[in-house]
Protein backbone atom coordinates (compact mmCIF):
# COMPACT_ATOMS: atom_id res chain seq x y z
CA UNK A 1 0.00 0.00 0.00
CA UNK A 2 1.12 3.50 -0.81
CA UNK A 3 0.82 6.64 1.27
CA UNK A 4 0.35 9.44 -1.25
CA UNK A 5 0.97 12.98 -0.02
CA UNK A 6 -1.32 15.90 -0.79
CA UNK A 7 -0.13 18.96 -2.68
CA UNK A 8 -1.90 21.07 -0.04
CA UNK A 9 -2.52 19.86 3.51
CA UNK A 10 -5.97 20.01 5.12
CA UNK A 11 -6.50 21.45 8.61
CA UNK A 12 -9.44 20.34 10.75
CA UNK A 13 -10.66 21.15 14.24
CA UNK A 14 -10.09 18.35 16.75
CA UNK A 15 -12.03 19.73 19.72
CA UNK A 16 -14.48 22.50 20.59
CA UNK A 17 -11.77 24.41 22.48
CA UNK A 18 -10.02 25.17 19.20
CA UNK A 19 -7.48 22.39 18.87
CA UNK A 20 -6.58 21.45 15.32
CA UNK A 21 -4.54 19.05 13.25
CA UNK A 22 -3.04 19.40 9.79
CA UNK A 23 -3.25 16.31 7.61
CA UNK A 24 -0.81 16.05 4.71
CA UNK A 25 -1.27 12.52 3.37
CA UNK A 26 -3.76 9.73 2.81
CA UNK A 27 -2.65 7.65 5.81
CA UNK A 28 -3.15 10.59 8.19
CA UNK A 29 -6.65 11.20 6.81
CA UNK A 30 -7.53 7.52 7.09
CA UNK A 31 -6.36 7.42 10.69
CA UNK A 32 -8.32 10.56 11.53
CA UNK A 33 -11.46 9.20 9.86
CA UNK A 34 -11.23 5.93 11.80
CA UNK A 35 -9.98 7.08 15.21
CA UNK A 36 -10.75 10.74 15.79
CA UNK A 37 -13.82 11.60 13.72
CA UNK A 38 -16.27 13.66 15.77
CA UNK A 39 -19.96 12.92 15.79
CA UNK A 40 -21.98 11.19 13.13
CA UNK A 41 -20.37 9.06 10.45
CA UNK A 42 -22.58 9.54 7.41
CA UNK A 43 -22.34 8.98 3.68
CA UNK A 44 -19.59 11.55 3.10
CA UNK A 45 -17.52 10.01 5.89
CA UNK A 46 -17.87 6.58 4.27
CA UNK A 47 -17.05 8.04 0.84
CA UNK A 48 -13.90 9.65 2.27
CA UNK A 49 -12.80 6.35 3.81
CA UNK A 50 -13.35 4.59 0.48
CA UNK A 51 -11.48 7.30 -1.44
CA UNK A 52 -8.54 7.04 0.98
CA UNK A 53 -8.50 3.27 0.60
CA UNK A 54 -8.59 3.59 -3.19
CA UNK A 55 -5.75 6.14 -3.15
CA UNK A 56 -3.65 3.88 -0.90
CA UNK A 57 -4.06 1.01 -3.34
CA UNK A 58 -3.33 3.16 -6.39
CA UNK A 59 -6.88 3.02 -7.80
CA UNK A 60 -7.47 6.76 -7.31
CA UNK A 61 -5.34 9.84 -6.92
CA UNK A 62 -4.39 11.47 -3.63
CA UNK A 63 -6.28 14.53 -4.85
CA UNK A 64 -9.54 12.56 -5.08
CA UNK A 65 -9.06 11.31 -1.51
CA UNK A 66 -8.32 14.86 -0.37
CA UNK A 67 -11.47 16.20 -2.05
CA UNK A 68 -13.62 13.50 -0.42
CA UNK A 69 -12.06 14.18 2.99
CA UNK A 70 -12.68 17.94 2.62
CA UNK A 71 -16.34 17.31 1.76
CA UNK A 72 -16.78 15.08 4.81
CA UNK A 73 -14.99 17.55 7.09
CA UNK A 74 -17.10 20.42 5.76
CA UNK A 75 -20.29 18.43 6.42
CA UNK A 76 -19.10 17.64 9.95
CA UNK A 77 -18.32 21.31 10.59
CA UNK A 78 -14.65 20.70 11.41
CA UNK A 79 -12.94 22.05 8.29
CA UNK A 80 -10.60 24.95 9.06
CA UNK A 81 -8.83 25.30 5.73
CA UNK A 82 -8.70 23.46 2.50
Amino acid sequence: MENPRFDNAVTVRTDPAGGSITLADVAACTSFLLREWPGKRGDKHRAALQACSDASSGKKSADSARRAFVQAAREAGILINQ
